[in-house]
Formats: C-alpha cells, structure tokens, sequence
C-alpha cells in the first residue's frame, strides 16, 4: 500500500513539474545585432575590430554570415579580414555560451588613402535557432569620426559580479575594447613622474621590504603578512593598494628613484584569477634611462627576471604581466573615455573608519588622459531635454570616480532589488572637448539585464 501510495505522489509530482513547464513563458528570440552602427579607422591604426552581440549567450556555436561592400578600396590588396572573406562574404562563429563576436579588418602595408573609403556590412543569415536582429548593418569609415551616439551592450564577460573583462568605451568612435582584467600585474607610467601601478582590477596588493636583492627575499618574508595582503572583509590597508581615488603620487609602490640604491624590494600580492588566488611575487624596479627596469620571480625562486620597459607618450600606462611578459591592457590614451570593472574602493567599517574594498560593476572616467564627467540627477534636468545649452549650468570633475558605482543599487535587505538608478545620467567629455550624455540602461536580471553585460545608450550633445 505505501508503495502505491509513494508511486501515486511521484506521478502528482511530475505532472505538476510538467505543468509549471508549460506555463513557463517561452524565452524571447536571441537575435543578432551589430555593436555600433558606424566606425572609424583613424590614419594611425592598422586595424579595426567590428564586434556582433546576442541578446543572451549562444546555446551552442552559433555561424553568423556576413556581406562586404567596400567602397574605394579593394579586397586582398588594401584590407583583409580575419576570417578570410571568399566572394565579398565571410562567416563569424560566436562559441556555445558567449554572446559576442567579432572579425578584423587589416589595412595593406604602405596604403596611402583619401579618408573617403569605407566598407559596408550586412548581416545576411544566422544559424538557427538565433535570428537576425534590426541592427543589420554596419559601416566601417576609414578616417575618424564622431558619433551622434548609439547603444551599447558591454562585453564584460562571464562571471557574473566577477565578470572576467574589464571594458574601455571610446563614445566618438562608437567602440569598446575588453581586456581580461587577470591579463596584467603592473602599469608602467608613461608621464613625467617615475610611477607604478598594481592591478586594483583583481585585488592586487604590494608591500616594501627593506632590502634591494631580489635574491635575498624567501618565503620567510611573507610571514604575517596575509591580513595585510589578502583583501577581505575588514582586512587589507590602504598602505598597500594604489590611491583608491586614482592619485598617480600615492601609489603603493613608491617613485622609482634615480637613485638606484633607494629602490626597495616589494613583495605583490597579485590577487585572484577568477576564483583562484595568483603567485605572490618579489619584485624591484629601477629606472633606465626614461623608462624602466622591471627584476621579477615568485617568491620561492631563487633566480629572477629581467624586463625593459619604455615609457609610450600614447598610452596612460605600459603593461607587464608575471606570466607574459610585456602585454596590451588600455587602448591608446585618446581611445577611450570611461571604464567599466571590478576596481580597489573601499568600503566603510565605521563612520570613521573604511578599509580596501572590491566592487563589482565599477565605473572610471579617462581622468589621465584629459577625460571630464558630471553626474547630472533628474530633478536638475532629464536625460532626453539635457542639451547643449545645459552645459553651462554643468559643473565637470576630473575625479577618476566621478562615476563609480553612484549608477546602480545593489540588492538591498526586505527583498529590495538591485538595478539601475533611474534618477540621473552622465556627461561626459571627452578630451577632444566633445559632450556625450550618457545613461545604463540595466545591468542585473532584476533589472532586465545580465550581470557581466551591462547596456548603456550615449548622446553626443556637443560637437568639437
């Protein structure tokens, strides 16, 4: 009789699973859509990256077929693509899970052009069960330009709130460029000052020892320092992690002195890769010449590394990771204008006290590279009737977090839920001097959005 019994309950069981099933509503079409509309191909850049998006990761590899229309230029003598295109057509495969992808288009060698040439493309067909969307075409301009604007899905990757990217968003040129936020460990700064940064994207933290041969520093250096290297609740020191507020004069590591002497060891925390906590390294850095000499190991090695690194007055910084050596993390100074990351804050223990913090979904504005910003709240103006006339009455900063994470609420106690900000937007400037409005649009599911893949849509306001 139980068994019956047990057997009745199992079927009542699944026929409820069945029916919940049914009424699920059915997911919307996942539709394939150009990035941006429109982008440029300046004089000085060899080669341009046109990104695809889906509205949600692909269920599996997804062949997506696209036209070429070049206008002025020839296919296979003045450009190429990767993938290859036969007969003015090639295919982008978007892997199972993702939902981007891209192609490359490569200027010829010595190619001498008027900045009138362009190339057209359409998505023509997308692989089933994905559709194709309204944004189907997409022009590629081989001069700059400066976008009226457009929207934007931000590839930050996988992760959730630890989404693996970080993303740098260039407004004039309608473009985005994602680096993965583990791919480097110290930023070599190309300005006047002798400065160096760590990797505040993943947590990284630097402690000065008081000597200067590498070969000297053992694992026994490291003991007592996990609270003050490893970030966690209520542990870590400001001593340790770059100026949270972007100060280059107050970074952990000090300035790297012309006198060599005065360069001391310091052992890098490099913090997390994904989930998983990195090596922690021994490193000294002295100057050579107008650049820099970075000495390198893990802490256990009894040998070390030696890396030139030359100051690039076109970047902010240059990169190196322990791992590959010298690597490309932001694009050009002047190629971007805002930042979205996990960043180094920090976070209030008490009225008077905080402590180093790791925020997801963190937002910087260029500030070293001449970018401006303002938060504009919606009582003062909305988003749509903000114009340029109401610049004047617009007080820009030049403060790396002007933005930060004022944008979005976290979700909160009572089942409050996380989400966007309704109630302001952003201006930014770029350092050409043109003014873009700027507002997210959702960045959690609470929201209707996807953690990791924030959207956001940009006007250009004023014109340089």
């Amino acid at each position: 009789m139980n068994k019956v019994r047990s057997l009745l309950a199992l079927f009542i069981f699944s026929m409820a699973i069945n029916a919940c099933k049914q009424d699920d509503p059915p997911l919307p079409d996942n539709l394939v859509n150009f990035d941006a509309a429109e982008q440029g191909f300046d004089s000085d850049k060899t080669e341009a990256e046109i990104k695809l998006t889906l509205t949600r990761s692909a269920e599996t590899a997804t062949a997506v077929t696209i036209d070429l229309a070049p206008s002025g230029i020839a296919y296979g003598t003045q450009f190429t693509t990767n993938p290859a295109a036969t007969n003015n057509s090639l295919t982008v495969t978007i892997p199972a899970g993702s939902s981007t992808g891209s192609f490359k288009v490569t200027k010829g060698a010595n190619l001498f052009l008027s900045g009138k040439e362009t190339i057209n493309f359409t998505i023509k067909t997308a692989a089933s069960p994905v559709l194709v969307g309204t944004k189907t075409t997409s022009t590629l301009k081989f001069s700059s330009i400066v976008s009226t604007g457009s929207a934007l899905k931000l590839n930050g990757g996988e992760g959730g709130s630890s989404a693996i990217n970080s993303v740098f968003v260039d407004f004039s040129n309608n473009a985005q460029s994602s680096v993965a936020r583990n791919s480097w460990d110290l930023g070599f700064y190309s300005g006047t000052d002798f400065r160096v940064v760590i990797n505040g994207t993943t947590g990284a933290t630097a402690k000065e020892l008081p000597k200067t041969d590498l070969t000297q520093v053992t694992a026994a250096d490291t003991v007592g320092l996990r609270n003050i290297l490893i970030l966690s609740q209520g542990t870590g020191s400001f001593d340790n992690v770059d100026d949270p507020e972007g100060d280059i004069t107050k970074t952990a590591i000090k300035t790297i002195s012309a006198t060599d002497a005065e360069n001391k060891v310091y052992i890098i925390n490099p913090g997390n890769s994904g989930t998983t906590a990195k090596a922690w390294y021994k490193v000294r850095i002295v100057r050579k010449g107008t650049g820099y000499t970075l000495q390198y190991a893990q802490i256990a090695e009894t040998t070390f590394k030696t890396l030139d690194v030359t100051k690039d007055s076109k970047l902010n910084f240059s990169y190196v990771s322990f791992e590959k050596g010298l690597t490309t993390v932001e694009p050009a100074k002047t190629d971007w204008d805002m930042e979205w990351t996990l960043a180094t804050y920090k976070a209030a223990l008490s009225a008077t006290e905080s402590v180093p913090y790791t925020y997801a979904d963190y937002v910087f504005i260029n500030h070293l590279g001449g970018v401006e910003a303002a938060e504009v709240l919606t009582t003062t103006s909305t988003y749509d009737a903000y114009s340029e006339a109401t610049i004047t009455t617009t007080t820009f900063k030049k403060d790396r977090n002007v933005i930060g994470s004022n944008w979005r609420t976290s979700a909160g106690p009572n089942g409050v839920p996380a989400g966007v900000k309704t109630d302001r937007f952003y201006v930014i400037k770029d350092a050409a001097g043109n003014v873009y409005k700027v507002r997210f649009m959702n960045y959690t599911s609470s929201d209707g959005g996807v953690r990791g893949y924030p959207n956001i849509e940009y006007k250009l306001v004023k014109k340089v």
